[in-house]
This record gives structure tokens, C-alpha cells and sequence, in this order.
């Protein structure tokens, strides 16, 4: 077989590794398991405050960064009927955009 005695404590060290990070993974998941769905709620959260940032000049609220936002509209308008109807509006609040 092998002479090197090396060879099989190398190999044994590579399967103790593998076998490590599979555990760190593992316990990794389950403590994060639990702090998934806040994690989820605050960046929806974040991501509405946004939505409205980008859309706020359109629904007539003053926005000192609309220079700035400007460019990012066509890119949020695919999430804008989701979110128009997340924030409890039926139809789309700007007057000349109808998404439904």
C-alpha cells in the first residue's frame, strides 16, 4: 500500500476538517434558524422605507435626494405593485402610473 506514513494522518486530518465544517455549518444554522424571520421582517421593513424614498416625489411629498433616486425608479418598478399593496393601497397611488 503506502510507505509514507504521512499519507494516512493527512488523510485523516482531511476528513476531520471536512467533518468540522460540516458541524460549524450545521450549528450555524440552527442558532440562526430562530432569528430568520425577524431578520426577514426588518429588511422588508428597510426595503418599504426605500420604495417610498425612490416613489415619494411622485406622490408629491418633497424628497432632497430625487436627483438621486431618480435613476433607481425604472429598476424598483417590477417590486412596485407589490409594495403599493403591502403598504394597504388597492390601487397605485400616483396618478399618472397604473400598475393594476
Amino acid at each position: 500500500m503506502h510507505d509514507d506514513p504521512l499519507h494516512g494522518s493527512s488523510s485523516r486530518r482531511d476528513k476531520l476538517r471536512a467533518w468540522l465544517d460540516q458541524a460549524r455549518f450545521f450549528t450555524e444554522e440552527v442558532y440562526n434558524s430562530r432569528y430568520r424571520g425577524a431578520i426577514a421582517r426588518a429588511r422588508r421593513d428597510e426595503d418599504d422605507l426605500f420604495m417610498l424614498l425612490v416613489f415619494s416625489e411622485m406622490m408629491g411629498l418633497q424628497n432632497p435626494a430625487s436627483y438621486y433616486t431618480l435613476e433607481l425608479q425604472p429598476l424598483l418598478l417590477e417590486r412596485f405593485h407589490d409594495w403599493h399593496m403591502r403598504m394597504g393601497m388597492e390601487h397605485s397611488p400616483l396618478d399618472h402610473f397604473r400598475c393594476c
